[in-house]
């Protein structure tokens, strides 16, 4: 369980999101009737600041898988899930995102979740693949309307009395295989296709001598956290903290397959906004530095700060960055020693060892 809150608050810019705007233009400018209470529709994607249209009167069940919107959307009123739940649902809103295959997932859902001649309305920016999908899904004859508005693409269709398994199976293309050959991986978390450069150059150069209570921040998937328990060999204890429900899965079952060894705990959670309350010997992460296409490195600095505060006394924190990225100064700040492990193809590895 969590809290229900989030501590400290977690800040959202005003909600300017042209995508959302797009998706609702459709019944604002009257080519599809404002929904009205009786039924239920399903919402994917949403951001925080969610604000629906005075006329749209569905009650809207959210699914959404980061946990930091989650928590946003919640305290504003939303029914949000990670995953979504029940069926027959009058409709569907699709927030289209940046990811291809999370965006073909939802759609899925939405036409499995739907009743038969329910509307299902997406819209995302064009330069994140929302046209091409439209195109897509133009080919295969489902379109019923689409639009251009707010530098971005609105397309909507009827959920098919009868859904041809088949088309929708070529739509969606075949499984993603795993990575490595033995990852299980999930849509729309971090590199999901692949694991990235400072991720294994940071698994490299592991110490062997790792023990006692271990932690991934920014779990993914979990090729740190396998990483982790194959240097901390028998019995490790580790603790795997994630935002993207999907990847925390998918790490879950990594682990279970690869580390069977391992003693795990799995916590969905915001780092940025939920408090940690255990205590580590050592902590590992390859923390984020982009929201969207904006770089912010503030971002790595308190996942820092965070990790810092979560270590035991003398514990140690190994973490990768790009090699641009200043975080030698916070380290400095927040741990009483702190160096370079290695660098390699524009990465770094650091180490930080917590007062004693």
């Amino acid at each position: 369980s969590f809290p229900p809150r989030i501590f400290p608050p977690r800040i959202f810019p005003p909600m300017t999101d042209d995508a959302l705007a797009t998706l609702f233009h459709p019944f604002e400018a009257g080519h599809l009737p404002p929904p009205g209470a009786a039924r239920g529709w399903l919402a994917f994607g949403m951001p925080a600041g969610l604000a629906v249209p005075a006329d749209f009167a569905a009650p809207l069940a959210v699914a959404q898988a980061d946990r930091a919107r989650f928590l946003a959307l919640t305290a504003a009123g939303f029914a949000a899930t990670p995953v979504a739940e029940g069926e027959g649902y009058g409709g569907a809103l699709v927030h289209l995102g940046r990811h291809r295959a999370e965006n073909e997932a939802w759609l899925a859902e939405a036409l499995a979740r739907v009743v038969p001649g329910g509307t299902i309305v997406a819209a995302g920016h064009k330069r994140d693949g929302a046209a091409s999908l439209a195109r897509r899904l133009a080919a295969l004859g489902a379109l019923e309307g689409r639009l251009s508005k707010h530098h971005g693409v609105v397309f909507w269709l009827a959920r098919p009395e009868r859904l041809d398994a088949e088309a929708l199976a070529a739509w969606r293309g075949p499984p993603a295989k795993p990575v490595d050959g033995r990852f299980e991986t999930a849509p729309g978390g971090f590199s999901h296709d692949r694991a990235d450069a400072g991720s294994r150059l940071l698994a490299a150069h592991l110490p062997d001598d790792l023990s006692g209570r271990l932690a991934d921040f920014g779990a993914g998937w979990g090729y740190l956290s396998v990483a982790l328990a194959e240097r901390a060999g028998q019995g490790a204890r580790i603790d795997l903290y994630e935002t993207h429900h999907g990847a925390l899965e998918a790490a879950r079952r990594n682990m279970a397959a690869l580390a069977p060894q391992a003693v795990c705990r799995f916590f969905w959670h915001d780092l940025l906004g939920e408090p940690v309350t255990a205590r580590y010997d050592a902590i590992v992460m390859n923390p984020p530095f982009h929201r969207g296409r904006a770089a912010e490195p503030e971002i790595g600095r308190a996942m820092i700060r965070v990790a810092a505060a979560a270590l035991a006394p003398g514990g140690r924190l190994l973490l990768v960055a790009n090699r641009q990225l200043a975080y030698e100064e916070t380290l400095a700040r927040c741990l009483a020693a702190h160096g370079t492990l290695a660098e390699a193809d524009g990465f770094k590895v650091l180490w930080g060892r917590a007062r004693g």
